[in-house]
């Protein structure tokens, strides 16, 4: 036994993190089947710069869930990955060296990156900018690592992948080629949410409504014998792309006008005036002009409508230099490569020097539709994208979500709207440049032109096609006519995530760690990004092997700022945890997450680091003196009916927790494993600590020193998934093995119960109370305590007066019967 003088937190994460990684303790071993593996599709961190908060506060979540399920005697399949594709690893690299991706610049493979903080920005191929995010990615994920390990996560860091390595790429190939042929992957020109910033198509589930400044605008258009129509509109600047003026079919304003042509102002383009139920009778003047595109209405009215396409907005958020055909041309030059706010401007203006403008902009705030991670309005534009039907299975998608558990049950509201909601399939294709690429080529025919597609056999996965060569062409029939050119699109990051359970699980590669893990247990995850990951990855396994991709999903709230807002990188409200893991320790941080109940957003508070590291330390503490106490004999027996009492009640605290933790529900577990510990401390160890001495009869000291271990043994493994580091660390004082493969404790199935120590407890608390109200010590002598008690606790009472007297001090202890129970202390004042 091994039991420091004076055992702390500090330096025990670092001693038993290395250990466990030496000894190989969290690594997954497949026993051959699957009832006995518990699976987790670990959430894999975007890397792009560092971790935050609600990172650790989400992630420690999970955790609690594995070591508890290893406890329970599962093999537990806990892979980690990194999510490294995607805008914000590009954007991370634009910062840190200060480059700029520009595809028609040649691959130097001589390039030495700037130095960090680069001011001045430089272009450079695309080539040389996957490559700055590949550098750059290792050396994040490297600290990412060290910061999980340090937090304790029991991740199997053999098994960890990255969404953009080879692996992962074949995997998400391999899914898109199958869906592709069997047509659920698709290609199409149509108007799309577009980021003029980013330059890439956004999908419907990444969008936000943010409140935007903006004004409205009363614009006449002429109608067809001279009369003005009205019209309200905020954007102005899509008057060019004007096909139609659209007002409700019962709006009896209008119904002269249905059917007729009116004149745009300024521009001079003749429009239809159409009806359509989604005009809004009661917003503005009641009719409406219908740009392509200036929302998702007009979209919908174009293509219900069938009207004509006039894109007056290119994919850089400039006007073009190709207006409609019939537009007045000396006006609309005015604003070729204008941007949409000096477009706005410049329209404003022509409209006031026509006349067609009534009165002046009304300023308002609305809310406008912006990519989640971008900082302009999003524009819709007409282009070709990858899209995966998804609309065509609602039916099955909410299905699956009847049959998902869902932890906690009231969330699955968000997954039923959102499916329910889907007004067109998932788009999946985005313009940037790390990612994975879409495994397709085009064959060019005699003109130069684009057009059959050309896919490679799945054993040649992963491809390139920007660098790689189909089968029956050589590289230098790369954009000849007769030749081929590859796709510049790659997937979205969420095509790829959304494969996380194919990828760790060894879809199509390793069939005997794939009928083991899939389906998955559990998917752990943050409730905001239901709509994306957790929606993606359903449809993915379903259009896969027409299976849900795990049981059950666990789902965490945020971590909130003093404002109550959600902490995020990009709002610039993040605390990191690598100081707070120093000040405070892993355990304590790892009690603070543990504090948040499963769906709810949670304030950050320190406050709640500091009782955690009281708890930590006071296990340690409690362990030290329990273990100073002798050893029980081998024959010994808990006889005391306080002992018994204390095992009871822990009894009960085992079967809370169990029952807590298989429900996903970690911080009810901690809160009762934690309110026994304190009544353990405070009342039962002063109660019994002479008896467990000897100073009473033998067998009495017995069955206090074996209950105080036995307690010992339950409590360590109680907090184990919680509190690893402080739970091990005491555990090692008197065991040879590790506390996170102990088996999880089970009732001893007590035959009494805990009233003795309810009892005890209440009546040793008010004698403190007393002694504390009179300024004596905790050891001052008391004259006599008189317990008043209902008939049914008087023996209950008597059986604990030895200890009772021993714990404060007391001359004479008489009980005596009551209606209820009541306390009377008198004090020896001498």
């Amino acid at each position: 036994m091994g039991v420091p003088d004076r055992p702390s937190l500090d330096g025990l994460a670092e001693k038993w993190a290395a250990q466990w990684e030496t000894t190989g303790l969290y690594r997954f071993s497949a026993p051959g089947d699957r009832a006995a593996v518990f699976s987790i599709d670990t959430p894999p961190p975007t890397v792009s710069g560092s971790l935050h908060v609600g990172h650790v506060f989400s992630y420690t979540h999970t955790d609690i869930v594995a070591r508890y399920q290893r406890m329970r005697g599962k093999h537990v399949f806990y892979p980690m990955g990194w999510d490294d594709n995607g805008l914000p690893t590009e954007r991370r690299v634009q910062n840190y060296f200060g480059v700029r991706c520009d595809p028609s610049l040649p691959y130097d493979p001589g390039y030495q990156a700037p130095e960090p903080g680069n001011k001045k920005v430089v272009d450079i191929s695309r080539r040389n900018f996957v490559e700055l995010c590949e550098r750059l990615t290792v050396e994040d994920e490297k600290v990412f690592e060290g910061l999980w390990r340090q937090l304790g996560l029991s991740v199997d860091w053999t098994r960890t992948y990255t969404t953009i390595g080879r692996h992962s790429q074949r995997v998400s190939q391999r899914a898109f080629l199958r869906q592709l042929r069997a047509g659920e992957a698709y290609q199409a020109e149509a108007p799309t949410l577009w980021d003029v910033g980013f330059r890439t198509a956004v999908a419907q589930a990444e969008l936000e409504d943010r409140d935007h400044p903006g004004a409205w605008h009363r614009i006449a258009f002429h109608g067809p014998t001279g009369e003005r129509i009205h019209i309200e509109t905020t954007r102005p600047e899509l008057l060019p792309a004007c096909v139609a003026l659209i007002a409700h079919p019962e709006d009896e304003r209008y119904q002269h006008l249905f059917g007729t042509t009116v004149t745009t102002p300024v521009f001079g383009m003749t429009v239809p005036v159409l009806a359509h139920e989604a005009a809004e009778r009661d917003r503005g003047a009641g009719i409406a002009m219908c740009c392509t595109f200036g929302d998702l209405t007009d979209v919908r009215w174009w293509r219900e409508l069938k009207l004509p396409n006039r894109t007056v907005i290119g994919r850089d958020g400039r006007i073009l230099p190709d207006g409609p055909e019939g537009i007045d041309r000396e006006a609309y030059d005015q604003l070729v490569g204008a941007t949409v706010h000096t477009a706005r401007e410049r329209v404003v203006g022509m409209l006031r020097e026509s006349g067609d403008l009534d009165g002046d902009p009304r300023p308002v705030v609305r809310p406008v539709k912006f990519y989640e991670k971008g900082d302009k309005p999003l524009e819709i534009v007409a282009s070709k994208q990858w899209f995966i039907r998804s609309v065509a299975h609602q039916d099955a998608l909410l299905r699956r979500g009847e049959e998902l558990r869902w932890h906690p049950a009231n969330l699955k509201v968000r997954y039923d709207d959102w499916v329910r909601g889907l007004n067109g399939d998932w788009l999946i294709s985005r313009q940037r440049y790390f990612g994975v690429p879409f495994p397709v080529w085009y064959a060019v025919d005699a003109n130069g032109e684009p057009g059959e597609l050309i896919l490679p056999s799945e054993d040649a996965l992963p491809v390139d096609p920007s660098t790689n060569v189909p089968d029956g062409y050589t590289a230098d029939q790369r954009g000849e006519p007769g030749g081929f050119v590859g796709e510049t699109d790659v997937m979205d990051t969420w095509a790829t995530s959304s494969l996380t359970p194919q990828i760790v699980c060894g879809w199509e590669e390793d069939p005997e760690l794939y009928a083991q893990t899939y389906p998955m247990d559990l998917r752990p995850q943050a409730h905001d990004i239901i709509r994306t990951w957790l929606f993606a990855t359903i449809l993915r396994a379903e259009l896969d092997s027409g299976t849900l991709p795990w049981r059950h999903t666990a789902l965490s709230g945020w971590i909130l700022d003093p404002d109550r807002k959600k902490m995020s990188k990009s709002k610039g409200n993040v605390v990191t945890p690598v100081d707070l893991l120093v000040q405070y320790s892993p355990d304590a941080v790892r009690y603070w997450a543990a504090s948040g109940r499963p769906g709810t957003d949670t304030a950050f508070d320190q406050s709640q680091m500091k009782i955690g590291r009281r708890l930590a330390t006071k296990l340690l503490n409690a362990a030290k003196f329990v273990l100073g106490f002798p050893s029980p004999d081998p024959d010994a027996a808990v006889t005391d009916p306080l002992d018994q009492a204390m095992l009871a009640a822990l009894d009960d605290v085992v079967r809370q927790a169990t029952d807590a933790l298989e429900a996903f529900e970690y911080t009810t577990a901690l809160e009762r494993t934690e309110r026994f510990f304190w009544v353990f401390c405070d009342d039962y160890l002063e109660l019994v600590k002479q008896r467990a001495y000897g100073d009473v009869s033998e067998g009495s000291a017995q069955s206090a020193r074996l209950a105080l271990r036995t307690a010992l043994d339950t409590i360590l493994r109680l907090f184990a998934p919680f509190l690893p580091y402080s739970a091990e660390e005491a555990w090692s004082w008197w065991h040879t093995d590790s506390v996170h493969t102990a088996p999880w404790p089970t009732p001893r199935g007590m035959s009494t119960d805990g009233a003795a120590l309810d009892l005890a407890s209440s009546v040793i608390t008010v004698v403190r109370r007393e002694k504390s109200a009179a300024k004596l010590s905790m050891r001052a002598e008391v004259d006599t305590v008189r317990v008043h008690a209902p008939a049914d606790q008087l023996d209950v009472v008597t059986s604990i007066g030895p200890d009772l007297r021993a714990a404060g001090n007391i001359g004479r202890l008489d009980v005596v019967p009551s209606d209820e129970l009541r306390v009377e202390v008198s004090l020896n004042r001498l």
